[in-house]
This record gives C-alpha cells, structure tokens and sequence, in this order.
C-alpha cells in the first residue's frame, strides 16, 4: 500500500549568529578602568606646562605626506616602513602624523606665528599613528605628551626642556635619568659622517641589508640602528663629540652646566642620534632608572635642538626645540607603581526610597553638585542596604536619604558615615547644610570600613 506523500515546507537552515569583530592589530581600548592614570598623567602635563609658560596647540591626525617625508627624513625607519599613507577620494596624498613636531612647525609657518612675540612655547597630547611590530607596550595608535619651544636659541631652552621632560616622570613617582649628546650642526658632521664610514665599510659582512644602505646614504642613522649587531661595532666607532666645531661644543657644555645647576641626572652617550633627520646639536632621551636592560625600545620619551626644520618645511631660518613622552609607556609605569588606584572618592552621597524619591534626589544630586560638592549616587538601584554599601565603597563622608516620606515633609536624612548618627534637616537648606558640615568636620584617615548605617524600611526613610 502507496503512503500519500505530504508536501511540507524545508525548514530554512537556522542563521549563524554573528561572531564579534576584534580590534585592529596594533590598536587597542583605552577601557574606564585605565583612566585615572591617563588623567594623572594628563594633570601632571598640564600643570606643568601652566607653570613654564607653554600653551595647549592641537594639530590635524591627517597632513599631507610630503610634510612627513621631507621633515622627519626620507632614510629613516619612520618614513621608510612605518607610515599609515593613502590616497583620499579627492586624490589627496595623506598620512596619518606619526608624530606631531613637523605638524607644529607646519602650524608655526601656516599661521605665521613667527609674527608674534619670540620663543613661542606650545605643548600638546594626542595620538600618534605608527606601522611598528606590535609588542609589550607598543602600540600602531599611541599617545604622545609634548613640548616645543620655537624662535629661541640658547642652551638655556634645551635644559630646561630636558628639565620639563624630568620632572614630569619625577613628579608621578618615575624615577628616570636624562641620556644626552651633541649632533653638532649638519657642517660639523661632514667630516663625522666620512670618519663612521671609513669605520664601518671594512665591517659590511657584519651589516644587515638595511645597514648597508644607511651607511651608503645616512650613515648616521647606523648608531640608532635596531640590529644588535650594531651593538658590539659602535663600542669602537668614532664619538661624533670629538668632530664637533668650536660653537657646538660651548653650546653642548652650557646645557650641561644648566642641568648641573637644576639638579638633573644625566648620562652622556656619544652615540646617541635620535631617529629623526631634523635634529642638531643637543639630543636627549629619558629612561627609567629601575630598568634592568635599557634599548632604545625602553626609552620613555626623548628630544632635542632642531633648528633646521623651519627651512625644510618652507620656512625662515628659526632656531627651536622639543621632546615628546610616550604616554603609555608612563601610564604602564603609573600602573605597577601604584598597584591599583583606590576607588572614587566623594564628599556625600545621595540615596533614594521610591519614585517620589528618586525624583527628589536627582534634583538635590545636581544642587549638590553645582555647589561645588563631590557627590555620588546609585539612582538605578532600589534597595537602601545596595545604595549604601556603594556610599561605603565611595567613601562617602555623609549619606542624604530620601524617601516618599520627606518629600512630602520637605526634608531629607543626613548620616555621618563614620559616626553612625543621622539627623532630619531642611531640603530648602542641604547645600548649606552639607558644606557647614564639611567646614566643621575634620579630615578623616580612610581605613576602608565605615560604620554600616540602619537599613530603614522602603515605605518612609524616617522610620528607621
């Protein structure tokens, strides 16, 4: 016997959920966690640049290429392999900054900056964008913190750039050390630059491919090489301090006698070049002096004299200098230093029992808060006992309670946390209340326990 066929529907093949995107290689999140240090660090720049005198620039992430290939060098590692470069719709040639001196001195020619009132001091923060390997506390988006001083050449602007650079690190708890050399001026470092050569062309079997080239094209560029061959050839290598000309070496000792004179820790190092072509006569790096192995890959910022750039971007002779400070890097030393930030701190916290409540209470967190007051709050959470646990994690100095009951009373419960006690006070009047409090009371050393207050019930806080 035939079995009638049925016709039912093929289910439809069930659909893949789609599987989460990841980051970028080389990029990374920046999470809320990781923010107090960032805004430590941040603090401390600002506070120190209010106080020498340097004003906040921002240059564009996108300048044209040719700005980077003639500025930073067309030898070096930067321009050569690690340039985030493209084509826009408009046919525009860009390259997102890989770092940001150029791009000043671009805003110093643009705006003709030079009209105004000589040095011009400027310092900015932002991110940097670079093709590197990705590693320990490298990253292809990375911060930079910097200074330049532009239209002043005294030695005296080069220490105390170096100075700026120190004390930032100092003043988070960093304890570093300023590695420093003289260049010399592009005409003293001809017959420097003939001198390496003859030094190393007998060595080329021990250079890499990318050596070979330098030497046939920037010699210099070998001393900041990464190959660690490098290493053990420079320890024989003419010092480029025994080539430099008369006026190159009064400058040199002159930035030395300043950073005696200040205080500075520092370490000369004759084969310090730096990695960018711009640079003349003082050159510095800073490294943090706990490190057991230093590389130029540890260094936690550097700078130096470049007054040549103005010329090679289009713009009158201008003597200048700079450094810049790798931001993650310093967060990265902040992190291990302090072991974990305590939490946020408030003056007092506002808890709240109902919608009525609730209501009220985000109007007196805002009265608080334009007050001047450090306040907290949960007003997502219902219950009193988790609206108070968050005040203790916060430590909160007073908690204010407000429940169906006050609102209709116009009032509100004031606690003192580390005492236990509470008391009925006006809502017209809980600014002035709360900061007599504050005035009156004195400073309290945080153990991490504070009184844990009664719970009163959710119909009306003053029933407890």
């Amino acid at each position: 016997m035939n079995t009638p066929k049925t016709n039912k529907p093929t289910p439809a093949p069930a659909k893949k959920a789609p599987q989460p995107l990841g980051l970028v290689r080389g990029m990374r999140d920046i999470l809320q966690t990781d923010w107090p240090y960032w805004r430590q660090a941040f603090d401390k720049a600002q506070e120190l640049c209010d106080a020498y005198g340097l004003d906040r620039i921002e240059t564009p992430v996108l300048e044209e290429t040719p700005l980077f290939v003639r500025g930073v060098g067309k030898q070096t590692d930067i321009v050569e392999k690690e340039m985030y470069t493209f084509e826009t719709a408009g046919g525009e040639h860009v390259t997102m900054r890989p770092e940001n001196t150029v791009g000043i001195c671009r805003s110093y020619i643009h705006h003709g900056m030079f009209n105004q009132p000589q040095p011009v001091k400027m310092w900015y923060w932002g991110p940097m964008f670079r093709h590197e390997r990705p590693q320990s506390g490298r990253y292809r988006q990375f911060w930079q913190y910097g200074c330049e001083i532009i239209g002043e050449q005294d030695a005296v602007v080069d220490a105390q750039l170096a100075l700026l650079a120190w004390r930032f690190l100092k003043d988070l708890g960093i304890d570093s050390v300023v590695r420093i050399n003289s260049i010399g001026t592009p005409e003293s470092r001809v017959n420097y630059r003939n001198a390496l050569v003859a030094y190393f062309r007998p060595k080329r079997n021990r250079l890499s491919e990318d050596d070979k080239r330098r030497l046939l094209k920037n010699p210099l560029r070998i001393l900041d090489s990464k190959d660690p061959a490098i290493a053990d050839l420079k320890a024989e290598a003419p010092q480029i301090v025994d080539w430099l000309d008369e006026p190159s070496k009064n400058h040199f000792m002159r930035v030395l006698e300043y950073l005696d004179e200040v205080g500075v820790p520092y370490q000369l190092d004759p084969f310090l070049v730096r990695g960018l072509d711009y640079y003349t006569q003082t050159v510095f790096e800073l490294y943090d002096t706990s490190e057991t192995e230093e590389s130029a890959q540890s260094a936690l910022g550097g700078g130096g004299r470049y007054d040549g750039l103005m010329e090679l971007l289009g713009g009158r002779p201008t003597p200048a200098a700079g450094f810049a400070i790798g931001v993650d890097r310093v967060v990265s030393k902040l992190k291990n230093i302090q072991g974990g930030l305590p939490p946020k701190k408030v003056d007092v916290f506002v808890a709240q029992l109902g919608e009525a409540g609730r209501k009220k209470a985000l109007a007196m967190f805002e009265e608080l808060r334009m007050a001047g007051l450090k306040v907290g709050e949960s007003f997502a959470k219902g219950a009193i006992k988790a609206q108070m646990d968050i005040a203790n994690r916060m430590g909160a100095r007073y908690t204010l309670i407000v429940g169906q009951k006050e609102v209709l009373d116009g009032t509100a419960i004031i606690r003192d946390m580390d005492a236990g006690t509470q008391e009925i006070v006006d809502a017209r009047k809980i600014v002035q209340v709360v900061q007599k409090k504050m005035a009156q009371a004195l400073p309290l050393v945080n153990t991490g326990t504070w009184a844990q207050p009664e719970v009163p019930p959710e119909q009306g806080a003053q029933n407890s």
